[in-house]
């Protein structure tokens, strides 16, 4: 490892140099089975030929003019996101914390602006969850819910007031409490937090609740989208439409991308010279989304992650009832291939037995095993991550 990289990252021992399809392989040509995907961003396996493809050919006409002209495969990209999600305009970025800062952006704004709390509001708040995780810049930071992340880094950003997650109860309280609360942003599922799954009413009430008071509904989908649920958007489960929606990770398949999606309103806020971003949307990241987004159209893989996490979590069930009945395992959760194992105890010592044994895992809040499989994944390869993810709780 070179000393010149900034020791932000607790790395795992090994390095990749080939990816295809659901398995990478290290320097020495081992090959290992990514039940991880990059942390929910490979939707289609590694080294995808349409993605490849899209890419190579994009990068030999043309990568970058900036947004100060027009660009069509953004254009395009646009209109395609929009017709999936039923909201109006983008923002396009390069990562899911951008998207988040554009979505906290529009927030505030709208409460400086908009006709019902113009001159009303004197520091537009958000109301945000316990254990959520945003991003790490130093709004996304503050608006997360988990005070190991803020160590260091204080003083935060105001604005933002966290509340339990799944507690409508807390939610009400809290804007009843400050008349500075303009929306109300949360994770479909906390993939950082736990994998905690509320249940479809939870998000169904939040819309009603910011109907009723004029807030803004913000969903960060930055790992929850793009199929990975079994829905294109997790809030389809729900059957709710946000006022803001973020995504990232699986957007691009590997190639950084996020985008911020607004409707009504909310996607009027921005005017030239109140956001921007130098890379955001460029061609080469536009190609790479678009591919993507037409092979799991066309492969039917939102049905098909919905379909594999059915056979995952039934076959986990099966395979760990006799530690569910004891109480050592004690939930197994999410929704589609985005699935996690619950334990009565710190597990995070899994990550590495797991590489020990050429699969690639996460454990998240200290003592939940998360698996983020591809899209593509194979009944068989699931048979594998079922028999040695089983293999290895069994061993603790």
């Amino acid at each position: 490892m070179s000393d010149h990289i900034m020791n932000t990252y607790g790395r795992l021992p090994v390095s990749f140099v080939k990816g295809e399809g659901c398995y990478l392989y290290d320097e020495q040509g081992q090959r290992y089975l990514d039940a991880l995907t990059g942390i929910a961003v490979c939707g289609l396996g590694h080294s995808h030929p349409a993605v490849t493809l899209a890419i190579s050919e994009q990068a030999a006409t043309l990568m970058h003019t900036s947004n100060l002209y027009g660009i069509p495969k953004q254009e395009e990209l646009a209109d395609k996101l929009c017709d999936l999600s039923s909201m109006d305009r983008v923002f396009f970025s390069n990562s899911g914390a951008e998207a988040n800062e554009a979505a906290i952006k529009i927030a505030r704004k709208y409460g400086h602006t908009a006709d019902a709390f113009k001159d009303k509001v004197d520091l537009p708040t958000i109301i945000v969850a316990n254990k959520s995780f945003h991003g790490r810049t130093l709004s996304t930071l503050s608006a997360t819910g988990n005070a190991k992340v803020h160590a260091g880094f204080e003083p935060l950003v105001p604005g933002f007031i966290h509340v339990d997650f799944e507690n409508m109860d807390a939610i009400k309280q809290a804007a009843d409490d400050n008349d500075n609360v303009v929306a109300i942003m949360v994770e479909p599922i906390q993939g950082e937090g736990g994998l905690a799954t509320p249940a479809t009413s939870y998000l169904q009430e939040i819309r009603t609740f910011c109907d009723e008071k004029g807030f803004l509904m913000i969903l960060d989908e930055i790992q929850t989208g793009i199929c990975r649920t079994g829905k294109w958007f997790a809030g389809q489960h729900s059957d709710i439409v946000p006022d803001i929606m973020t995504l990232a990770k699986g957007l691009g398949n590997g190639f950084p991308i996020g985008a911020c999606l607004a409707k009504g309103a909310a996607a009027e806020v921005l005017v030239p010279g109140n956001h921007g971003s130098t890379f955001g949307g460029n061609p080469l990241a536009c190609a790479a989304a678009l591919a993507t987004i037409k092979t799991m159209s066309e492969q039917n893989l939102e049905q098909r992650a919905a379909d594999l996490g059915v056979y995952f979590q039934q076959g986990f069930k099966k395979s760990l009832a006799d530690l569910i009945q004891q109480g050592l395992v004690k939930d197994i959760r999410g929704k589609g291939l985005m699935i996690g194992i619950e334990l009565n105890k710190p597990c995070t010592e899994l990550v590495q037995k797991a590489l020990n044994k050429q699969l690639l895992i996460n454990v998240t809040a200290d003592n939940v095993v998360r698996l983020l499989p591809a899209l593509i994944t194979s009944n068989n390869q699931a048979d594998e991550i079922i028999s040695l993810v089983s293999e290895l709780i069994r061993d603790l």
